[in-house]
């Protein structure tokens, strides 16, 4: 890789300032990806030349902590806070409403920290290159910023230095609301132990309780080491040259700079010589030691090594990629736990790779037994191997995820930077990590060997003895010991402080008060107008195949790079309240279980080896212009290589007409693991869950969505697992309305989708006609799924372990057809930008904010995310109407927030998405046209609009709430009496 140049690649043209070191084209990728180093500062550039017009862009650097205080997370935010070039107080944010942009974030990992963004419009792409340049490289680090975002202390009320004093930040509270979540305590616990003297050892976002040791200059000191362009690495991708890109590179940042006189590394880790066997403790508010996880672990080689990473993914799901791998059969069918571990599986971004197992759910004393399970499966591999169907199901899998296309949620290029990323950090081959395809053929030779996966277990796993057993056991006080320590530390804080200390921390509050409150110039910022938006979205078009079938077929010719997407679309039946209830469990067993003469083993087995797996969902949406009338449709999807479509359509067909629902035992195991997920969830998206409560009385589909799969679908499953537990009886009959819904499902009317290139069009729609032509429903007599009207308010309050809030408020509204619409949409982003960030982010110290118009409800929802306070800011969400209301705002403000909305609906996605996001839109009214025309509505909104719509909207006497917090934050709410309560 050092080499000047590459035999039979042709150069590409670099900027002066940096020099070329070698080319290689990746053809499953169908791009090029292209390396260069900066001549003064060493600085990495790798570019990933492709024809698409989505650039994106990624600076990571490497950040190695020594503690646990969150420095590199702390720094990855106040970096952003303002610059030597941009000197105003929150340019980040401010260019997320000055841009079109599809991608705008910051990542801290646990030895890196990113900053990416992505854009389609050139202007935009260069106007944000600038300003995270300066950004990363001449921040201006004010302490001001870093007592807003990373930790401070305040009097509890600002000005009395009577009152008690509180720490705030931003991060302190992030990492208040990430440290709740079990799993995140379990992985944080378990890299401790792993990982004994490196980097990984420390909590790289922070530990709550060490996060207020971190002082100003030990920030400063480790910006100046770590955020040097010799510690940088540079990744592009995209149809503009990397000649361009690094000539701003360079006049913009790296010109200023020399060589760094250190190398900042990670060193490898000191091994164990024999297993450790720990218990440690994360907070509970449930009594039942049941829900302890015991987990294994086991330190493997270097993750820079490709063949090396290849050879632990391909053990890692021999053993574990689906209920017919051994370990993963053996962990779900185990009586000692109620579910795999959620850490299951191999870790490859460290420098040195780990992989974890174990059960979740379980009883501290089944820590022994629940060991012996793990090693004596391994042990049984180890012995009988594995076999060659297995084997090459799983390099299938690889090679399926190598050459699929994705983009849907992230940008297509950004997953590509990501994956080579970590190599890049710890000096390998990024590009050797992008192509995987000669590995993985030197990996089909290996496994021809019969010897070859026994000895991997053994030389991985079984004779590693750098392995961990933790226990994670839960513990009813620890919460409360965690808060005492707080206050105590902080009462020894108060004690010692002088007249002048307590002077100081007023005065502090009130600069920091002030600061938030000053009107920058943002005119300094750059920015695109109204008129750098396209003057129309670029929806696919999809077309009706002719076949011998009586149900449609719709093909989407759509660049996938050689695979073929089908799905099987049925309209929902009218199902009874009891049914409706059972319809979420049902999608999800409907592709978990056996088929005809099939185990649900042997399913699974079939499903890896010729597509990338089989799953069911269920839509459900109001009509465009009314929201109380509903339609809903099942789809079972999967996806396979174009030389598998065959095997792949007879495997959705078998799927489809011959599931059984007899296979009770594994239908338990089911219940449990969505149980299990459902409950690791509520801190990482509790936002999301509070806005479907409040919002749960405003529509059918809203009050469908809380009662499934919202926080009431929560306490649903939860009571739905313990009685499958119990009763055999509860169990059959349970199975027995997953058969009715199943036997209404296959009576209704279907239809076909199929996304793939030109050349796969006839074959797979023959392919489809030949499956399907003897097994298609009639219709007759067929009724649909309604529900009934609803529009009502609610007053909500759901409790968990949390250290921080969740907060909602929700007003009824309009569809998405009605011409209200556009405008709400638009106030969203309005209140959002020009009040709600400033007031409960920066000075009220949440992890973040939300408004926004839900046309699928027909309402208009605040939240709050990672929240100190409750009624506090339940009270903000009034404010800022009452702001919007009374005060003057200017014409910026206006075209900042329908920049937003733009880049939002025009933000693309994958080539088979953005075909399926058409087709299903297709089938609930919300057409191409529609679409467009809701997009001209958003450019043509005045204030005069916001106005109206806030007036007629957001009036006080109609609105619900929803909060999740923590039994003693429940106090704090004005009236706490007029709420129903409800536990998680």
């Amino acid at each position: 890789m050092n080499d000047m140049t590459a035999p039979n690649v042709t150069p590409p043209a670099c900027d002066a300032s940096f020099r070329w070191i070698t080319s290689q084209y990746i053809s499953s990728l169908n791009l090029e990806v292209q390396q260069f180093e900066h001549i003064g500062t060493g600085a990495a550039h790798y570019h990933l030349a492709s024809d698409s017009p989505e650039n994106v862009f990624l600076v990571g650097l490497r950040t190695v902590p020594t503690d646990s205080c969150g420095v590199a997370h702390i720094l990855e935010h106040t970096v952003l806070c303002g610059s030597e070039k941009y000197p105003v107080r929150d340019p980040f944010f401010m260019m997320l409403r000055r841009s079109l942009n599809t991608f705008m974030n910051a990542f801290t990992s646990s030895d890196w920290t990113a900053f990416p963004f992505a854009s389609q419009n050139r202007k935009d792409y260069f106007n944000l290159l600038d300003v995270y340049l300066d950004a990363v490289f001449f921040s201006r680090l004010d302490p001001l910023d870093f007592a807003q975002e990373g930790h401070r202390v305040e009097f509890a009320e600002q000005d009395d230095p009577t009152s008690e004093l509180v720490y705030k930040g931003v991060v302190f509270n992030e990492m208040k609301g990430a440290m709740s979540s079990p799993v995140s305590v379990l992985w944080q616990t378990m890299s401790r132990y792993l990982y004994p003297q490196s980097t990984y050892h420390f909590n790289s976002g922070g530990e709550p309780g060490d996060i207020p040791d971190l002082s100003y200059d030990e920030l400063i000191s480790f910006y100046r080491t770590h955020y040097h362009p010799g510690n940088a690495i540079f990744m592009t991708y995209g149809d503009l040259p990397a000649q361009e890109l690094q000539q701003r590179f360079n006049e913009q940042a790296l010109a200023r700079f020399g060589k760094l006189d250190r190398s900042i590394d990670v060193a490898d880790e000191k091994r164990y010589f024999a297993p450790v066997r720990v218990s440690e403790y994360y907070v509970s508010d449930d009594k039942a030691e049941e829900h302890t996880h015991h987990t294994l672990g086991w330190l493997l080689g270097p993750s820079i090594n490709l063949y090396e990473q290849l050879e632990a993914h391909l053990l890692s799901n021999v053993l574990l990629q689906d209920s017919a791998s051994p370990l993963r059969y053996a962990l779900e069918t185990s009586e000692l736990g109620a579910a795999p571990s959620p850490l299951c599986g191999l870790e490859d971004s460290n420098r040195e790779m780990c992989f974890m197992c174990g059960l979740e759910g379980s009883a501290p004393e089944h820590a022994e037994a629940v060991e012996a399970l793990v090693l004596e499966t391994l042990q049984k591999v180890a012995e009988d191997g594995i076999g060659q169907a297995q084997l090459d199901a799983v390099l299938h899998q690889l090679e399926l995820s190598q050459r699929e296309v994705r983009g849907d949620g992230m940008p297509y290029g950004l997953q590509l930077i990501l994956s080579g990323l970590p190599s890049a950090v710890h000096r390998g081959d990024p590009i050797a990590m992008l192509n995987l395809d000669p590995v993985l053929e030197r990996l089909r030779k290996a496994v021809a060997d019969p010897e070859y996966i026994k000895g991997l277990v053994k030389r991985l796993l079984l004779d590693n003895p750098h392995r961990v057993r933790l226990s994670l056991v839960p513990d009813t006080e620890l919460a409360n010991r965690k808060q005492q320590a707080e206050a105590a530390r902080l009462m020894r804080i108060k004690e010692s402080l002088s007249e002048q200390d307590c002077a100081q921390i007023v005065e502090l509050s009130q600069q920091l008060e002030q600061r938030q409150q000053q009107q920058d110039d943002e005119t300094v910022l750059p920015k695109v107008g109204i008129e750098d938006i396209p003057d129309s979205l670029s929806i696919p078009e999809g077309h009706v195949v002719t076949t011998p079938l009586a149900m449609p077929v719709t093909y989407f010719n759509e660049g996938t790079n050689g695979l073929l997407y089908q799905e099987v679309i049925a309209e929902l039946p009218q199902l009874e309240p009891e049914l409706l209830d059972v319809l979420p469990y049902y999608c999800t067993c409907l592709t978990e279980l056996g088929c005809g003469d099939s185990s649900y083993l042997e399913m699974q087995a079939k499903q890896s080896a010729v597509s990338g797996g089989i799953s069911a969902f269920r839509q459900i949406r109001g009509a465009v212009d009314d929201e109380q009338v509903v339609k809903g449709h099942l789809t079972v999807v999967s996806k396979a290589l174009s030389r598998n479509q065959l095997a792949m359509s007879e495997l959705v067909h078998e799927t489809f007409t011959g599931i059984r629902f007899d296979e009770l035992e594994r239908i338990k195991e089911l219940v449990s693991q969505i149980r299990a997920r459902s409950e690791q969830s509520v801190t990482g998206r509790g936002h999301a869950l509070a806005m479907s409560a409040a919002a749960s009385k405003m529509s059918p589909t809203a009050a469908l969505a809380h009662r499934l799969s919202g926080l009431a679908g929560i306490t649903g499953v939860k009571e739905l697992d313990a009685r499958l537990q119990d009763s055999p009886e509860a169990l059959q009959h349970f199975a027995s309305q997953m058969e009715r819904i199943h036997t209404k499902v296959l009576a209704a009317p279907r239809q076909f989708l199929l996304v793939g290139e030109a050349d796969m069009q006839e074959e797979s729609s023959q392919t489809l006609a030949a499956q399907w032509g003897d097994s298609l429903a009639s219709g007759d007599g067929f009724t649909g799924l309604s529900l009934d009207p609803v529009r009502d308010k609610v007053a909500q309050v759901w409790t968990t372990n949390t250290q921080v809030n969740f907060c909602a408020k929700a007003y009824p509204t309009v569809a998405k057809g009605h011409t209200d619409s556009a405008p709400l949409t638009v106030l969203g982003e309005y209140l959002k930008n020009g009040y709600l960030h400033r007031v409960i982010r920066e000075q009220g110290g949440a992890y973040g904010s939300y408004a926004g118009q839900d046309g699928e409800s027909a309402s208009f929802r605040f939240s709050s995310y990672r929240d100190p306070r409750l009624q506090d800011t339940l009270d903000d969400f009034d404010r800022a109407v009452q702001w919007l209301l009374n005060e003057t705002h200017e014409a910026r403000q206006l075209e900042e927030a329908i920049l937003g909305i733009i880049g939002s609906l025009d933000k693309p996605g994958s080539p088979a998405g953005e075909a399926k996001r058409t087709f299903h839109g297709n089938l609930h009214g919300r057409t191409p046209e529609q679409r467009e025309r809701f997009r001209q509505q958003i450019l043509q909104v005045t204030q005069g609009d916001l106005l109206h719509v806030a007036e007629k909207y957001l009036v006080e006497s109609a609105a619900s709430i929803a909060v999740v917090t923590s039994v003693e934050q429940v106090e704090k709410l004005t009236a706490p009496e007029v709420y129903e309560h409800f536990k998680l």
